[in-house]
């Protein structure tokens, strides 16, 4: 040790380097062994596909026995798996990845890695359809997970470690950093703090060029041209948009509708996968282009090769599909397969459009491309994610705007027919309620009268504005919930509505008061609901507090709930709970 150097100084470079150094090698490590984990998981995927088929031309040429034998003894083999060791390798993977970061403490059993990624090359090297992207997530996630209880790292920095694993894999996958960082923060960690993103970006990163080193340059899907020929066509993309809306509707509605017949099949569970196999066997042999993930039928609608009747075909049957396949308890993800029910979907709109608009070089490859991210908004409800994964098949900032223009209509359908995406479905089917990342379950036994705020402070609608404006500034908490003479709930006073007026003092009317400012018919919850529907409501609006009303009587303000004190409430629950659980850092997974 150098004794030149003064011991403070020793201190605080001791401090950066495990504030900043630690936690940047920790990422490089975690992207580097989940890239690996792509990277196998690529060649058991090759190795499949030459043992049992490779492409549908090729699967037609095989015996009918053995195009039914495929997939029911591959769903045989999956299901015991499942059933018998690992039930968490069930379905797409991501639910399971948000399950432990809401309610494990980013805790994910170390088998299901190599399991993971078995028993999904196998059900896609034998035609099941299903996609690989979902799985990977959770691959590169149980690894993520695996060295930071190795490292034994605290609970906040094992779920990041998690989401940098998630988004190395998705990452390799595709060979697109952005893509994967944007997939764990929309879609894994809602609440992720700014200063965390690098590490996620360094995973991601690090993850992508591991895949290139090893496979080379090669994406899932080569990159392709696209063109907005006239921004008349941005009405089309909106059609588009919609019809994704619907369509991510249907997909959702099937997978998880099919469940409740396969409830009344007789025998164990573990046959279950099989008989889907079997079902998806007999699909295939009238259409293979159904079967496995997809992608060559998806650079064939990119290329604009496919007929507008037969993308129609391929969409309803991928639909269906993936549907049996999901619900009757195989491994695989919802990700590839939305890619390619938005690329039938855009290769039919497509094909309409240049029949009936009259706009000179417009092409179905470019709706079908368009399409891919449409669908992908609606299942997963994360645009970011599918504009980021769309343009990075393309690399020409022309589709960011018919991206935007599709997939947020395909979004606000789901969102106003359904509610919730495709993975929080799935989680809501095992009675889990996951908003935001959180699991709000356990705030339905927590009632909003014995956490709400008394009315101490309140105005009438003949408050003047500038009482209003004396209140706002020596209030501690300057919103305010606004009475008439009756003392009835007639609106509610925010600071950012006394800032609007006071920035244009000058043509403030004269003799203003609170109801000419205030916001009318606000957003109000009931004294005897309980905290999951608070959550939501702060949740989706972004509200500072909610005027709580009697339960009798809905305009009689009884109290106030304020988001700060609503939080607090959550995070005690959440300590007692990891309390009584004894959940900690140093704690061994059994």
């Amino acid at each position: 040790m150098d004794a030149s150097v003064p011991g403070p100084n020793r201190g605080r470079s001791s401090t950066v380097f495990r504030q900043i150094a630690i936690p940047i090698f920790t990422s490089l490590f975690i992207g580097t062994v989940a890239g690996l984990g792509g990277v196998l998981f690529h060649f058991l995927l090759k190795f499949g596909a030459s043992v049992l088929w490779t492409t549908p031309e090729e699967l037609a040429l095989l015996p009918v026995w053995a195009r039914l034998a495929i997939p029911a003894g591959a769903g045989l083999v999956t299901g015991v798996i499942i059933c018998k060791w690992a039930p968490e390798l069930k379905g797409p993977g991501v639910p399971h990845v948000m399950k432990a970061l809401a309610l494990g403490g980013g805790r994910i059993r170390h088998r299901v890695t190599i399991l993971k990624a078995l028993v999904t090359s196998m059900l896609i090297s034998a035609g099941a359809s299903v996609g690989r992207e979902g799985p990977i997530v959770q691959i590169g996630a149980s690894i993520g997970s695996s060295i930071s209880q190795l490292l034994k790292l605290n609970l906040p920095k094992r779920r990041l470690a998690v989401a940098c694993g998630a988004a190395a894999g998705m990452a390799a996958t595709f060979q697109a950093p952005i893509a994967g960082t944007m997939f764990a923060v929309e879609i894994l960690l809602f609440d992720l703090e700014v200063s965390s993103m690098s590490n996620i970006v360094i995973s991601a990163v690090t993850g992508t060029v591991v895949a290139r080193q090893i496979l080379g340059p090669r994406a899932t899907i080569h990159p392709v041209h696209f063109a907005l020929i006239s921004h008349w066509e941005l009405f089309i993309y909106l059609i588009l948009g919609i019809c994704g809306g619907i369509a991510s509707l249907m997909l959702i509605w099937s997978l998880f509708g099919l469940p409740k017949l396969w409830d009344k099949v007789p025998g164990p569970e573990w046959l279950r996968p099989t008989l889907g196999g079997l079902i998806v066997g007999i699909m295939g042999l009238y259409l293979p282009q159904i079967l496995g993930v997809g992608y060559s039928e998806i650079i064939k609608a990119l290329n604009g090769d496919v007929l507008i009747s037969f993308a129609l075909i391929l969409f309803i049957g991928k639909i269906l599909a993936t549907s049996v396949c999901i619900s009757s308890g195989m491994s695989g993800g919802i990700f590839a397969p939305s890619l390619f029910i938005g690329a039938m979907l855009g290769s039919v709109i497509g094909s309409l459009a240049v029949r009936f608009f009259p706009i000179h070089g417009i092409s179905p490859a470019y709706y079908a491309l368009v399409g891919m991210g449409a669908v992908v908004s609606g299942t997963t409800l994360a645009p970011m994610t599918a504009v980021l994964t769309i343009f990075e098949l393309t690399y020409t900032y022309q589709v960011i705007l018919p991206l935007m223009v599709a997939c947020i209509p395909s979004l606000l359908i789901v969102r106003l027919f359904h509610g919730y995406s495709v993975y929080e479905t799935k989680l809501l089917m095992e009675g889990i309620n996951i908003v935001r990342g959180h699991e709000v379950n356990r705030l339905r036994d927590m009632t909003v009268a014995d956490f709400m705020s008394p009315l101490t402070e309140f105005v009438t609608t003949d408050t003047p504005f500038d009482k209003l404006v004396n209140l706002v500034e020596n209030s501690h908490f300057p919103h305010f919930v606004v009475l008439d003479r009756d003392g009835r709930l007639a609106g509610v006073v925010t600071v950012r509505d006394v800032r609007s007026y006071l920035i244009h003092r000058d043509k403030c009317p004269p003799h203003l008061v609170a109801k000419d400012i205030m916001t009318q018919k606000p957003v109000t919850i009931r004294e005897n609901d309980n905290l999951e529907t608070a959550f939501t409501l702060f949740a989706n609006n972004g509200f500072s507090f909610l005027p709580v009303v009697s339960k009798e009587d809905p305009s009689k303000v009884v109290g106030i709930l304020k988001e700060s004190d609503f939080l607090s409430a959550y995070h005690e629950r959440l300590i007692k709970e990891r309390s009584l659980y004894n959940i900690g850092p140093f704690v061994r997974l059994r």
